[in-house]
């Protein structure tokens, strides 16, 4: 009964670790997110500010598996290549062995510490930097809470038999220890959980040094099987780097498991202690790899290159190319991912526009057509890029990453109703014209072709604005606004000026051409959207009171209350 006590024990205090480098990722991750992506971003071009960035990151985030996921991430989605990749992971190995360092000294005291702080910090601060932080707090706290149960539990398992005879009989043989270790690493999602509970049974003399070395072996190995297990196999491409990172450990374990013994007389001679002994081989194992393997990234990265070709693309254009479930996990990088796709939606916006000047100016049947074939494709990927962030959600999510979701989601809605507005009344009075022969003079063409021209030019700028979110930017999109809206006025009344009906024709071929004129504008207030958002103010085509055609074009924005 002692030793069913004593495993019951064991397990909740392993679940509460686990909890506690959960809340501590989680906090992390809320609270720097775009920053650590940041971190990882600047060091593409370097293997060794990788291999240091990949370090820096996991010990926040006290997990190789969170930093891997990321990794691949990044790398699926296009923003890494495969060699810095690999150097990020060598550097997370590494890691992920100082913080079982770390945590191997006797700092308990300091976790009622950051209990307190982290419950006060989380609690006063609803959200926010510091309401995060006071999630890290908690967590490193039961962490600490946690490994101080997990000793005094193990101490006095000498004194129970049938828990020994049980672990003597599960670790007889190497192999078989390795295997045991990357199995339950594999079910706890993490090697330094594991690693704590080896390093506690070879303090307490559970198992001995050559047992404990098979074990830190089979953790490392085990780390690296979630990232494949959990990676989409659709692609293989996506798949190279968990496979990898886990080549390299692997290739390790190979090497060192015919030494074991030879390793653990080694380590006798040299520690008195047989957990620093067990800390030290772990860090010792990371640190050869990365030192090893740091030079041979081009060719490893070459190999799986070939072992994995990358899957054809779809030609389909109507597939959302960017929106990876496999990111929802990290929402910067799914914002991210997110607002690819809306770039391509204002690709989309800009083709019906040249689709919808060649049926205006040149009477083109075939460009209805493709007009039409655009459109269905943007309604298709503004409701992929809605569901897309609905899944992702809001909660949880920083100040500055809700304020992007919210950014990403009216850009995809305005160029929605761009896109109507084409299709459903640009296109219609262009048709129109074509069908009953309108004909209009040289000068209203012109002037039809200079809109298109600056609508155009103005969606280059607010696909710019949008993903740079510049207020220079935005301030000068606003600026073009007001003057394609006072040159709409301008052009119109130049155009009634000119005016001479002498048949039906002409009056209808007159409304028509004023009707895309204001189409037109429209379109380019949808666009224009996104610098309001920018700017943290309120489009005044949304005020209650009227519609956009009711307001006065020239009026100031208006700070958002």
């Amino acid at each position: 009964m002692t030793a069913t006590i004593a495993l019951i024990e064991l397990v909740g205090y392993v679940a509460l670790l686990l909890w506690g480098m959960h809340m501590v990722q989680s906090g992390v991750v809320r609270a720097f997110g775009s920053n650590l992506r940041a971190v990882i971003g600047r060091t593409l071009h370097n293997r060794l500010t990788a291999v240091g960035a990949g370090l820096a990151v996991t010990v926040l985030l006290q997990s190789s598996t969170a930093t891997a996921m990321m990794t691949t991430s990044l790398a699926a989605a296009g923003l890494m290549e495969l060699v810095p990749a690999l150097a990020v992971m060598l550097g997370a190995n590494v890691g992920t062995a100082l913080i079982v360092k770390l945590l191997s000294f006797d700092i308990f005291w300091i976790a009622p510490l950051l209990l307190i702080a982290g419950y006060v910090a989380f609690r006063k601060a609803r959200r926010g930097i510091f309401h995060d932080l006071g999630r890290v707090g908690i967590g490193l706290g039961l962490m600490l809470l946690a490994l101080h149960e997990l000793v005094a539990t193990i101490e006095p398992v000498q004194a129970a038999p049938a828990l020994t005879v049980l672990l003597g009989a599960l670790t007889g043989e190497p192999l078989l220890d390795l295997a045991l270790a990357a199995v339950l690493t594999w079910a706890a999602h993490s090697s330094i959980a594991v690693m704590l509970l080896i390093v506690s049974l070879s303090a307490g003399g559970v198992v001995t040094l050559p047992v404990a070395i098979a074990l830190v072996l089979g953790a490392n190995l085990g780390a690296t099987i979630p990232p494949v297990l959990e990676t989409p196999r659709a692609d293989p491409a996506v798949r190279r780097l968990p496979i990898g990172n886990m080549s390299i450990r692997a290739a390790g374990c190979v090497a060192a498991l015919p030494f074991i013994h030879s390793i653990a007389a080694l380590l006798s001679k040299v520690y008195l202690n047989a957990s620093e002994a067990v800390v030290d081989f772990h860090i010792l194992f990371n640190l050869t790899l990365m030192l090893v393997f740091v030079w041979f990234l081009d060719p490893v990265a070459l190999l799986l290159k070939r072992i994995l070709p990358a899957k054809q693309k779809s030609t389909d254009v109507t597939d959302p190319l960017y929106l990876d479930e496999t990111a929802l996990d990290t929402p910067y990088l799914a914002l991210t991912n997110a607002s690819r796709e809306a770039l391509r939606m204002a690709d989309l916006v800009e083709v019906m526009l040249c689709q919808f000047n060649k049926v205006a100016t040149d009477g083109n049947p075939e460009a209805i057509k493709d007009l039409v074939r655009a459109g269905k494709v943007l309604d298709r990927l503004q409701e992929a890029v809605k569901a897309y962030l609905t899944q992702l959600g809001t909660d949880g999510l920083s100040p500055t990453d809700g304020e992007r979701h919210a950014h990403v989601l009216d850009f995809a809605v305005n160029l929605g109703h761009a896109g109507d507005i084409i299709e459903r009344s640009l296109a219609v009075a262009a048709s129109r014209k074509a069908k009953r022969g309108l004909v209009m003079p040289a000068e209203d063409t012109d002037d039809l072709t200079t809109f298109v021209t600056l609508v155009r030019e103005d969606l280059r700028m607010a696909g710019s604005t949008f993903m740079t979110e510049d207020t220079r930017s935005a301030n000068r999109l606003l600026e073009r606004k007001r003057q394609l809206n006072a040159m709409e006025r301008a052009t119109s009344r130049r155009h009634l000026a000119r005016l001479k009906v002498r048949q039906p024709e002409e009056l209808e071929a007159s409304t028509v051409h004023l009707t895309m004129l204001r189409d037109l504008r429209r379109v380019n207030s949808q666009i224009s959207g996104v610098a309001y958002d920018v700017l943290g103010l309120t489009d005044p085509s949304d005020q209650d009171g009227g519609s956009e055609q009711e307001i006065a074009v020239e009026q100031e924005p208006q700070p958002k209350k």
